[in-house]
């Protein structure tokens, strides 16, 4: 037997190219080629694979089967990926204990010598993911997952996995932005696809304050997080191996707050009154913050607590009564920025008491400006190169977590991660402003970080669309292995072809015969909307023509289908008058369907009648300005070899087989 070893790098897979130069996609299927291209496509990319010969083939018989001496440990994570495969294939997967067999996935444990998240992955007539934790098992079922997303048949070989960095995330302003409950449930489950663990939760900030509270009802924005929603969210994320740290920050930024309690906001020696300082010289201010710390503790079973500390007061001279609080409290040699580092020690004591680790922003620790520091226990988060450096912050004693605004920062209205940059130059150890530690473990990782400044600039769903490969790029850097490709522009088609989790809106799209398949099309309006996008299953990225006609998007199905059905899901872009059509070879077109008004919208095409290997629309008159533009290109038919049936209810019959510094919040 011949194999190959690989560390998943130098694995390119370009848009394959056109005769006609047309826009290609890179959606092939893995069973055709990952074993002679290198490893399987995955995000993040399999840190170590040996490829193998023959395959493992999913069937409507597979189970996932657990070994007897684990399956006490593993019997969560079983289920949670029977649910997910479950979604995935259509119908339900059967767990049980024992031996695997020919088309099982089989979950173990024993393999101590990994580290915590890691897990081997055997691909053989069956499938083994085994593990030393039932983290590592988890992770190990996402890359089964994926794997089986693109295609039932998998092409055989072992793999080692494990993560560079502990802490790989998400941060969403809730503060600024109410999330809906069910989007903050579909990214805990998109993070746990991605091997992302970590989701902080900033629930407080200049437009709202969001968890309902038994001490302190006046405070509460009409948008919030009811107790039992944020139980039901930490229950979710324990279950997807997803820790969520809340955030209520202070002593900044406490505009809702303060709103309730005007008689605690700090004014300046004139009398002005900043909406968003509580005022740290005020015994009310301890009292008011206590009672929250105190109530919300036991809310979240996460080990850390955030209390932000964050762009709080710029100029302490304008404030004596933070001077003559530091000196009372302090000593006579006290400055007024000592009350600053006063209360974080204070707050760090609160959040010891209650058993977990405090965490804050680093803008507010500079050097020389205070008699007193902040506590070596606390975990700063660097996101601007203000104050002390990553390196002078780690000498102190504290752990230092890169949350840098270059590349992490996604900012409604405002910034954008260079996610190009991301993915082919930075990595978790590179700070704002070039900096590095000589300790990198003191680095637990990286978050991405959505921030809602503009909180109506953006949608739920923009955003959900927006951070798709920013959370994608951050998911390879932080799990830190090889990559498959060195460029961006490589890396985007692997990331659509893996997709989304299961349980994405929109995923299942059961039967499509076009998902994923490679498609081209007669131009793309710009790099932003590549022809893949119309055949990825995602509703909400798209492919954009030229403004011209006519224009035609094409798909090879692999072999011939027969066709009776044809969704399009339009952009405003849409198409007034197309055709859809059938062809053998991609030269001679037989025509199924023909439209002259079309209005755009979801075009739901049935009756069709027709059979050929591709299938394209082909555009002759544009319904606006702009070009033709497609969310999605979805074909159904007949289904032999493994494809899925779409059924009257929406799910499936089984498958037989296959500038100026910045001011973030």
């Amino acid at each position: 037997m011949t194999v190959a070893v690989c560390t998943a790098a130098a694995l390119v897979l370009p848009g394959l190219p056109a005769a006609d130069g047309a826009a290609v996609s890179t959606a092939e299927s893995v069973a055709d080629s990952a074993a002679v291209a290198g490893p399987p496509r995955t995000v993040p990319a399999l840190r170590q694979w040996t490829a193998g010969s023959g395959s493992y083939t999913f069937t409507t018989g597979s189970r996932i089967v657990l070994d007897p001496a684990s399956s006490a440990q593993l019997a969560d994570e079983a289920a949670t990926f029977a649910e997910d495969l479950g979604q995935l294939e259509g119908h339900s997967v059967p767990v049980t204990t024992g031996t695997a067999g020919a088309g099982d996935i089989a979950l173990s444990l024993g393999d101590d010598a990994l580290p915590a998240e890691g897990y081997r992955l055997t691909v053989a007539a069956a499938i083994t993911v085994r593990a030393g934790t039932a983290a590592g098992a988890f992770y190990g079922t996402r890359t089964v997952l994926q794997l089986l997303h693109q295609s039932a048949t998998v092409p055989a070989g072992t793999a080692l996995d494990w993560p560079a960095k502990a802490e790989r995330g998400l941060m969403i302003d809730q503060g600024r932005k109410y999330f809906t409950v069910a989007w903050v449930k579909q990214h805990i489950k998109e993070l746990a696809y991605l091997k992302l663990n970590y989701f902080h939760f900033h629930l407080s900030d200049t437009f709202g304050f969001r968890l309902e509270s038994s001490t302190h009802p006046e405070i509460v924005s009409a948008d919030h997080y009811s107790k039992q929603d944020i139980a039901d969210l930490v229950a979710l994320g324990r279950k997807y191996h997803v820790t969520i740290v809340p955030e209520i920050d202070t002593p900044g930024h406490m505009n809702p707050i303060l709103a309730a309690h005007p008689e605690l906001a700090l004014r300046n020696s004139s009398g002005t009154v900043d909406p968003g300082f509580i005022d740290l010289s005020l015994p009310g201010a301890y009292t008011l913050i206590k009672d929250l710390v105190d109530e919300y503790l036991p809310l979240f079973p996460a080990p850390y607590w955030h209390i932000g500390a964050d762009e709080y007061v710029d100029d302490y001279s304008r404030y004596p009564q933070l001077l003559a609080y530091a000196r009372a409290h302090y000593g006579a040699n006290a400055t007024a920025k000592d009350t600053y580092y006063g209360f974080v020690n204070w707050s760090d004591a609160l959040v010891r008491a209650g058993g977990k680790t405090t965490r804050m922003w680093n803008d507010g620790i500079k050097a020389g400006d205070g008699t007193i520091a902040p506590n070596a226990d606390i975990v700063v988060e660097y996101w601007y190169d203000y104050g002390l450096t990553p390196q002078q912050l780690a000498a102190a004693g504290h752990t230092v977590a890169n949350e840098s605004w270059t590349p992490t920062y996604y900012v409604l209205g405002g910034a954008k991660p260079d996610t190009r940059w991301m993915y082919e130059t930075w990595t978790p150890d590179l700070f704002q402003g070039g900096r590095t530690l000589t300790d990198p473990t003191k680095n637990p990782g990286s978050l991405l970080h959505v921030w809602c400044d503009n909180p109506n600039a953006e949608t739920e769903d923009q955003i959900a669309a927006g951070i798709m490969y920013p959370l994608r790029g951050l998911a390879q850097q932080t799990w830190g292995s090889p990559r498959l490709t060195a460029s961006y522009a490589s890396f985007t088609p692997i990331a659509t072809a893996v997709g989304h989790n299961p349980a994405w809106p929109g995923a299942a799209q059961p039967g499509n015969l076009a998902r994923n398949r490679p498609t081209t099309a007669s131009s793309t309006e710009t790099a932003d909307f590549p022809v893949a996008l119309a055949t990825d299953g995602d509703g909400t990225t798209r492919w954009s023509s030229a403004y011209a006609d006519p224009q035609w998007l094409q798909v090879d199905l692999g072999s011939t289908r027969t066709v009776n059905r044809v969704v399009l899901r339009w952009e405003a872009a849409y198409g007034k008058a197309f055709r859809i059509q059938l062809s053998d070879d991609g030269v001679t077109w037989r025509t199924v369907h023909s439209a002259t008004a079309g209005t755009g919208g979801v075009q739901d095409l049935t009756g069709l009648s027709g059979s050929g290997r591709y299938i394209r629309i082909y555009g002759t008159a544009r319904g606006t300005a702009w070009g033709y533009s497609l969310y999605e290109f979805e074909v159904y038919g007949d289904q032999p070899g493994g494809a899925r049936t779409p059924t009257a209810s929406g799910g499936a019959e089984a498958r037989p087989a296959a500038g100026t510094a910045p001011a973030r919040g």
